[in-house]
């Protein structure tokens, strides 16, 4: 199975985001399919919730959207299990905390290590409290990766010793979103991460445009992209293919070398 680390084994690593099951999960499938194929080297995709406090508008509304059209998480392993016999890009889930714990931490550990999936991201869940989870993952072989916001401060490297995967490194305050500038001074929070640990460090939260791509892959191992990909599915839906794919390897290309 392939692990998360090798989607940074050639250099940097561009990490798109998808909300599954929107609009439905064959969609869903194929847009994975799309976005490997164009270059994309590690593919997170979201478990809509009702509630998930780390999103802006354009995710929140793709989660509303995605549980209307009767997405569950059944339904979601039964989907990545048909698309494993398509690709073999890593795939980390992106899940709330309470989806997980509702549907029992060893059940589902024991379910993505089944159907293909490699790590989990859980943006709700502090890293004192990481412990319950971690022994389910560490069980079924799934890395837990962690986040380091601007305001971690001095965890920064209490975070980054215990990192494993890759570190999605969170470049602003406040809830996902396109942002034009970024202030955040990413490269000293790199730098205090580098000092602990060589896990890779993606950077995520309203990355947008290949130049932002190259910016921090200047600095970092990786970017990451969801808001502006969510964003085309909610206009195009089933026909996003082309639309994703054109834009998916616009920001390939803007990876630094």
């Amino acid at each position: 199975m392939t692990k998360i680390r090798d989607a940074f084994k050639d250099g940097k690593a561009f990490i798109p985001f998808l909300t599954c099951g929107d609009p439905d999960l064959e969609t869903t499938e194929k847009l994975v399919c799309v976005m490997a194929e164009a270059g994309a080297d590690l593919i997170e995709l979201g478990i809509p919730f009702s509630d998930p406090t780390a999103e802006g508008p354009v995710i929140q509304e793709a989660n509303v959207r995605a549980l209307s059209a009767g997405t569950t998480t059944d339904k979601i392993f039964d989907m990545v299990a048909k698309l494993r016999k398509k690709t073999q890009i890593p795939l980390a889930f992106m899940a709330y905390a309470n989806s997980l714990y509702k549907y029992g931490y060893d059940r589902f550990c024991k379910r993505c290590a089944e159907v293909g999936i490699d790590g989990l991201i859980i943006p709700d869940m502090p890293f004192e409290e990481k412990g319950e989870l971690q022994e389910f993952t560490g069980k079924y072989d799934l890395k837990l990766i962690s986040l380091i916001a601007p305001t971690s401060q001095e965890r920064i490297q209490m975070i980054a010793k215990e990192a494993e995967g890759f570190i999605y490194v969170v470049s602003s305050l406040g809830v996902t979103g396109v942002r034009d500038t970024i202030t955040t001074d990413v490269g000293q929070i790199i730098d205090m991460i580098r000092q602990v640990t060589d896990v890779p460090t993606a950077v995520g939260f309203g990355i947008n445009k290949p130049e932002q791509v190259h910016q921090y892959t200047q600095i970092a191992d990786g970017a990451i992209v969801g808001s502006a990909i969510v964003r085309i599915v909610a206009q195009y839906g089933e026909q996003a293919g082309p639309k994703i794919y054109e834009y998916v390897s616009e920001m390939v290309g803007g990876l630094a070398e």
